[in-house]
């Protein structure tokens, strides 16, 4: 029977521009980096003691005609929005919608990547 998610995808164009956003500025650990002939590259990160990680890496040619960016479908936790909004925020990150209470009674931000993909942020 399936028991968890081990991990989801986040396209992105540059390996090294993917590992400072998830690593040095939101602050996830490595758990796979590997880079491959031809451009391809698989990094896999996750905040500490994560149970789901992001694999991350460039368009397959199964995405061909699908864009980059957008919303990416992915929510993560926070036990403080304004200070985790604040620190990353401080370390380059770019919100494109700040710490907002709901009408579903939560807060949340929403931040990007460089190549455009949007997460929510939520307490």
């Amino acid at each position: 029977m399936i028991k968890r998610i081990s991990s989801t995808g986040v396209r992105v164009t540059d390996h090294d521009r993917a590992y400072d956003f998830y690593v040095n500025k939101l602050g996830f650990e490595v758990r796979r980096d590997e880079v491959m002939e031809g451009g391809y590259f698989w990094l896999e990160v996750a905040p500490s003691g994560a149970d789901t990680s992001l694999a991350v890496g460039p368009p397959t040619s199964e995405d061909s005609g699908v864009p980059l960016g957008g919303f990416a479908h992915i929510v993560f936790d926070t036990d403080d929005i304004q200070a985790t909004y604040e620190e990353l925020s401080s370390r380059g990150v770019r919100f494109v919608e700040e710490p907002t209470q709901k009408p579903w009674g939560g807060v949340q931000a929403q931040f990007v990547d460089p190549d455009g993909n949007i997460f929510v942020l939520v307490e």
